[in-house]
């Protein structure tokens, strides 16, 4: 049975459905939306779920009112941290305005292409007096192209700020989907160009500082998102030396704990390693260089660091109506190995935080990994309500 948020937040309505049949799925949250009250709707997909035929019926239950989203690595729910259900937010007819584009393929990637096709669409997209823009961006997770297209949006949208996640698939790191108009693409991404009435302030922060010995990678592959040297020693057995544990027991869980950094613009941003393989070579889930110069994070009390950086209030002291969170999954990692998930998800439920945990978040024209990116929605000025 769909779980409707009934204490929630005026503005976006947010459905669950746990049914593992994706049809009864769709029919569950879609029996609880008022398409002719609706704009368009976010779908967050967990990752061992059928998301083409999630997508095909969203289409068909909501009488082809827009649905974009991704698969995901797991749901912000009003229940806080879940895995394994199907959330629908669906945004009012009365308070926001929406446009999408689909940009593919992503890999190999024309930032030329992208920048015209952007242009042209953001021209065509009418701005209504008074209401503020935003953009939001779903990316394929797997497609190892975020900060090249976020680097690019920003530099074409320089008057929006753009805000985004790269889907996942749990941690399988096998496939990932982004989806609009019905269907599921991998190799892909969506931009949705936002219109709304209610006042937004954009959110992002970690919980990382970072450490006193330099690290300098010294062979990698940029492409692939590989490094196989690190301070000229083999990187997998380099790491493990320096994080203190035997290069056998690198776990995705210890990635979580000890993440690189990199300085940008004099803040430092987390590169996370999804894994290392046989041969001893790092993955990571963000660009990575010869050369390039980076630290250990050192981690702060991420309950503290979340609560401090939820706890947003407008002009006038009020909280937000909602938070549409975009999570690391790892740092939902980090907290379910420390037992911290119900704590979390009370801090989450408590600040209306909805969205879904990713494979790496997008702010500002930077793609990161082990940050949390939101957007905090406040109740529109007093005259504007409809």
């Amino acid at each position: 049975m769909a779980d409707v948020i009934r204490d929630g937040p005026m503005f976006v309505r947010a459905v669950t459905s746990a049914a593992t049949d994706p049809v009864m799925a769709v029919e569950e949250v879609a029996a609880q939306v008022n398409v002719d009250d609706s704009c368009f709707a976010l779908a967050f997909v967990s990752g061992g779920q059928d998301i083409a035929t999630i997508a095909r019926e969203l289409d068909h239950r909501l009488g082809g009112m827009p649905v974009f989203g991704c698969s995901s690595a797991g749901q912000i729910t009003g229940q806080g941290y879940e895995t394994d259900v199907l959330l629908l937010l669906v945004f009012p007819k009365q308070h926001f305005r929406c446009s999408s584009i689909l940009i593919e393929p992503l890999a190999p990637l024309s930032t030329t292409a992208i920048a015209e096709q952007v242009q042209r669409h953001s021209g065509k997209f009418r701005h209504t007096a008074g209401w503020n823009r935003l953009g939001l961006v779903f990316t394929d997770g797997l497609s190892r192209q975020e900060d090249l297209l976020v680097a690019t949006l920003e530099a074409v949208l320089d008057d929006l700020p753009i805000f985004g996640g790269s889907a996942g698939d749990a941690l399988e790191f096998e496939q990932t989907f982004v989806l609009q108009g019905g269907q599921a693409y991998c190799n892909a991404a969506v931009l949705l160009l936002l219109e709304t009435d209610l006042p937004f302030t954009g959110i992002g922060f970690d919980h990382f500082l970072p450490a006193e010995t330099q690290i300098v990678i010294t062979d990698a592959d940029p492409d692939a998102r590989k490094v196989f040297e690190i301070n000229g020693a083999p990187a997998a057995s380099e790491y493990a030396r320096l994080v203190g544990c035997p290069v056998q027991e690198l776990s995705p869980q210890v990635f979580a704990e000890n993440p690189l950094l990199v300085e940008y613009r004099n803040h430092h941003y987390v590169r996370a390693i999804s894994d290392a393989d046989d041969a001893g070579a790092l993955s990571f889930l963000a660009a990575i260089d010869d050369g390039l110069v980076m630290r250990l994070g050192r981690g702060q009390e991420i309950i503290e660091t979340l609560r401090s950086g939820l706890h947003i209030r407008d002009t006038h002291g009020v909280r937000p109506d909602f938070i549409l969170g975009f999570d690391c999954v790892l740092r939902k990692l980090e907290i379910e190995q420390k037992q911290l998930g119900r704590p979390v998800s009370d801090i989450l439920c408590d600040e209306r935080v909805f969205g879904f945990n990713t494979f790496g978040e997008q702010q500002g024209g930077v793609h990161m990994n082990q940050t949390f990116v939101g957007i905090a929605f406040f109740k529109p000025a007093k005259g504007t309500l409809h």
